[in-house]
């Protein structure tokens, strides 16, 4: 089998419960997963992953799968799933060029049996359900990355965002920060991020995708706006709490975690300081 899953961050970790839903009912299929380079470590180390490839026709061609599954939907993606040359082509009804896929999803609601708003990753499961496999409860996110135990204890904090819109204003992560008593302060961002701003605590632009694993791995909190980066402190058990604007968190929340969600609806700056640090006090971590 070849599962196509090129972007974003939250979206490929959110492909994860799928892929065990997927591995607990068959253990005897070969399953690749197609992602692009920078997401590929959420994918590698993973036991019901037997390889990962890159976003490119042959080598799709050279995995030579019975069945594509694209859980992505876009252009790019419906060229993959054809140059796999797979007998069988999964996707989405609502994906564009359905006719591409002679196995077509349906909606989630419909396989679910339940019509309400369902989550990111109760959308990829129910496309296994709808496969064959066995209906069962949709686990948490799974990710694997070495542990390198903490000098002491530590909250990584994710004050960027991928559009301005959704960041909190970075005043008030650094008030939230200063008032952590018992966690150091780790403000992260990726490779192009301008963390100047929180320059008074301790800083870490990650390079490589698996740095954030290894670093989030070990913390004691998160506390961030919605992002990626919150759904891998999920994925690790890590105790949470996640800013939004105007994304759904019925949708986009983090799955099945300890976690408090804050919503804006509407500009960011709705979000009082005080209603953080509350959260962070409910969730029981000593901060």
């Amino acid at each position: 089998m070849l599962i196509i899953r090129l972007r974003s961050l939250g979206d490929c970790v959110l492909t994860t419960p799928a892929l065990h839903i997927l591995k607990q009912h068959r253990p005897d299929l070969r399953v690749a997963v197609m992602a692009e380079d920078r997401f590929a470590d959420v994918f590698r180390g993973n036991p019901d992953v037997n390889a990962v490839l890159p976003p490119h026709p042959m080598a799709a061609l050279i995995w030579n799968p019975k069945l594509t599954i694209n859980f992505h939907g876009g252009s790019r993606s419906m060229w993959l799933t054809v140059a796999s040359t797979a007998r069988y082509r999964a996707g989405f009804g609502h994906f564009r060029n359905a006719s591409v896929y002679n196995l077509q999803v349906p909606r989630a609601q419909e396989i679910l049996g339940e019509e309400r708003t369902v989550h990111t990753a109760e959308h990829m499961a129910s496309a296994m359900f709808w496969l064959g496999a066995r209906r069962m409860e949709i686990p948490r996110a799974r990710l694997f990355a070495p542990v390198v135990p903490a000098e002491k204890p530590y909250a990584v904090i994710h004050a960027l965002a991928s559009a301005v819109h959704k960041s909190w204003p970075a005043e008030r992560f650094l008030e939230i920060a200063r008032s952590l008593r018992h966690l150091e302060p780790v403000f992260i961002g990726g490779p192009g991020d301008d963390l100047s701003p929180f320059s008074e605590f301790r800083t870490q632009v990650n390079t490589s995708l698996k740095d954030t694993l290894v670093l989030m791995q070990s913390a004691s909190l998160f506390v961030g706006n919605d992002s990626g980066p919150a759904h891998i402190a999920a994925a690790f058990g890590v105790p949470l709490v996640v800013l939004f604007g105007e994304s759904d968190p019925v949708i986009w929340a983090p799955w099945r975690a300890t976690a408090r969600t804050l919503v804006a609806g509407g500009p960011m700056n709705r979000i009082a300081t005080a209603d953080v640090a509350a959260a962070i006090e409910a969730l029981g971590v000593p901060a």
